[in-house]
């Protein structure tokens, strides 16, 4: 009798409970049909795929132990890195000290300071990934008349929100726009009115914003509940691409600009993607996931492909193999063809800036087709022209 071919595990850690939940459940959810795609095509050189995921709750402190389980405890196969700066970060020591081969998904600049070479990054922010994050905000407000002096810095006093500063900075520098309010405020904040009182005093004309989701919602109401009004705003938030975050805030996002990886508009109908999404859509619900999983979901069903993807060109598992592999391959991916370059980022930037119009009411279906994110940045990619300034975007809906 045949024994079954031993099953190849993938061992990572997501943040399925705490402030990121939704979207890590956006990621696994994407993982799994990745894995059941996979399985039905005969697994991975003919063995069956398994993954072992661990909730690292939000807590960056439980991901180093994580990793070591997963390796000691679970040998798994291959680890992959899971979603964000806050769950990579402190995973890289013990994958450096081990040499393995490392795919994070949407950690923006984690490799900047350590060079690691095993390291790939599943983001489309290119080599230079603080500056590109934001970059085409910076660029579209130089581009308007009259042209913008002053911007103000708010962000969260958090780990992911350093680089995104560190390249709002830069990009302020660069573009000839002056710094006049910097400020951060603790996760645990509740009221921002008084954060955007002290933004009002500086009556600055761009205000860039570096948020998480809970707090993408309290800013976006107190934005649009004070008297004072930028001429642009958004930039850098987490939350504006969760359709949750959407459908709670409906027409008080209009006007907003702000980053975003994926859109369904058709310069980024990449192949696979429609079919792909169509099939995590009718599970979200069930899943608790993003009901529509525009943000997470294509960067994790491709992150997985490029694992895939080198493992049937390697015909193994070695883990130095593996990287040399990605370190020159171009690979195939629902995101479109994607090649890595120096530190593991993306060697060409794919970063979107969006203008949120048009949105009435609270309903999912308004945000499915890409009609109510108009894609304004980059160039290559646009689906209509930006409204300047802010108040006469949001006023025209």
């Amino acid at each position: 009798m045949r024994t079954a071919p031993a099953p190849v595990r993938i061992g990572y850690c997501l943040s399925l409970t705490g402030p990121l939940a939704g979207n890590s459940r956006s990621a696994q959810l994407a993982h799994d049909i990745w894995r059941e795609d996979v399985n039905s095509r005969g697994g991975l050189l003919g063995r069956p795929v398994e993954l072992v995921c661990h909730d690292d709750r939000g807590d960056a402190s439980l991901v180093p132990s994580i990793y070591k389980r997963l390796m000691d405890e679970d040998k798994v196969d291959l680890v992959i890195g899971g979603y964000g700066t806050n769950t990579i970060l402190p995973a890289m020591p013990l994958i450096m000290e081990r040499h393995r081969f490392f795919v994070g998904l949407m950690g923006l600049g984690v490799n900047n300071p350590l060079a690691y070479p095993n390291y790939f990054a599943m983001i489309p922010t290119g080599p230079d990934p603080n500056a590109a994050l934001t970059e085409g905000f910076f660029a579209l407000a130089a581009e308007q008349t009259p042209r913008p002096e002053t911007v103000a810095l708010v962000s969260a006093d958090a780990e992911f929100s350093r680089n995104p500063i560190l390249g709002a900075k830069a990009n302020a520098e660069s573009y000839g726009f002056r710094i006049v309010h910097e400020a951060s405020y603790p996760l645990t904040t509740e009221d921002f009115t008084p954060i955007i009182d002290a933004v009002a005093k500086s009556n600055c004309d761009l205000l860039f914003l570096c948020s998480y989701l809970n707090d993408s919602v309290g800013l976006v109401r107190a934005i649009h509940a004070h008297p004072y009004r930028p001429k642009m705003v958004g930039a850098g938030m987490i939350g504006p691409q969760n359709t949750a975050v959407r459908t709670t805030l409906g027409p008080l996002l209009n006007g907003f600009v702000n980053y975003e990886y994926w859109v369904p508009v058709p310069k980024m109908m990449f192949p696979g993607v429609q079919e792909f999404l169509s099939t995590y859509r009718a599970r979200a619900g069930d899943a608790d996931a993003d009901l529509l999983g525009h943000y997470m979901a294509p960067l994790a069903y491709a992150q997985m492909q490029v694992v895939a993807q080198a493992v049937e060109a390697t015909g193994g598992f070695e883990d130095g193999s593996l990287s040399a592999h990605a370190r020159g391959a171009t690979f195939e991916t629902v995101m479109g063809a994607v090649r890595f370059g120096a530190k593991g980022e993306w060697q060409e930037t794919r970063v979107l800036q969006v203008q949120f119009r048009g949105i009435t009411g609270n309903e999912v279906d308004q945000f499915r087709d890409g009609s109510r994110q108009i894609v304004v940045s980059p160039p290559g990619f646009t689906s209509g022209a930006l409204r300047f300034p802010y108040a006469e975007a949001l006023s025209a809906g």
